[in-house]
Order: structure tokens, then sequence, then C-alpha cells
């Protein structure tokens, strides 16, 4: 064994998590608890992590089952009908240049989690197709087609066409949409 403790690795992975979280969740309180509980399992569970793997895609692994296992949950609870819950939901301003931080958060929330986790693995989060696939659990080639399905229909959602160029500022963003990482279909 290693002179180094993964526990102390833990911490350089948490703005990512984080952001894969808000990804899933799109609600900051929900996406922190849910961190929350994906360090807390990482923690107690520290002895399964297999030293010299990858840590990063193995606390997303938790995150993702997390998230996937409150899904099933919330479908089992009473729903928002006075509306508390959504009125208390915070929206960021605006981003800047020709394509919106809004309307590209609208069209992202319209796509299915899957194609929506595998855009944010493969594009925000610069996981590999072979990283993402073993983390989902399913073939690579299920990976590739479910980003390029998924760029497809932002490109759709977005009224964006190949001659479009996209000018923005959050690069994030643009690696989701964009399949090659770049600024432009």
């Amino acid at each position: 064994m290693s002179d180094s403790n993964p526990r102390d690795e833990l911490v350089d992975h948490l703005p990512a998590l984080r952001a894969f979280a808000l990804s899933l969740t799109r609600n900051g309180a929900v996406a922190d608890d849910m961190v929350q509980d994906t360090v807390v399992k990482a923690w107690t569970n520290i002895e399964k992590f297999q030293e010299g793997t990858n840590m990063r895609a193995w606390l997303f692994t938790i995150l993702r089952n997390t998230y996937y296992s409150s899904r099933r949950k919330v479908k089992r609870e009473v729903a928002d009908v006075d509306g508390m819950h959504t009125g208390n939901m915070a929206e960021k301003p605006a981003h800047d240049g020709r394509l919106q931080m809004n309307d590209f958060r609208k069209a992202f929330a319209q796509l299915p989690d899957e194609q929506r986790e595998t855009l944010v693995l493969v594009g925000a989060s610069g996981f590999s197709y072979e990283e993402a696939a073993e983390m989902c659990g399913v073939a690579v080639g299920t990976i590739k087609s479910r980003a390029n399905r998924g760029r497809k229909r932002l490109a759709e959602l977005m009224h964006l066409d190949d001659k479009d160029s996209m000018i923005m500022t959050d690069s994030a963003t643009v690696a989701v949409v964009a399949a090659n990482g770049s600024s432009s279909f």
C-alpha cells in the first residue's frame, strides 16, 4: 500500500462532482446534497476503491447511482402541487453572446436523462467515451450514439445549423454542444 491516502484525493474532485450533480438535478441545493451524500458514501466505503484506478470516475459513478436512486424515490413521493418548491428554485442570469445560457439550459433540460448525462460526462467533464461507458455500465457505442443524438437534438432545439457559429464564454457549454469540443458545429 502506498503512503498516500485516497481520502485526501476526494477534495480535489468536489468542483467536478458539483458540476455533474447540477447538470443532473438542475437545482443547486439538491446538487449540494447529492455531492455531500456521494462524499459520505465514498468516505465510508473507501476500502472498496482500488488504488491506481480513476478516483473521479469512481466518485461520478457513486453520484450517478445516488441520483438515480433519488429519482426512483421521488416517483413514490407526492408532487409539489402548491408550487412551494418550484417557487424557491433559483435561476442564473442570462449568458452573453449569441446563445444565452437560459436558452441552453432549457434545451438541455429537454434531453432524455441518458443523453444529458452522456454529454456532461464526455463534453463538459472531459471523460473519454470508454470511461463514460464504464461509469454508465453500457457499451462504448451506446455512449457515442447518445452523445451524437444529444448534440443533434440540442442543435435542433437551439435552432442551430452547420453554418452557425456559437459565441460563448463558457467552454463547458461549448464542449457539451460541439462534438469536437470547439466553438462551432
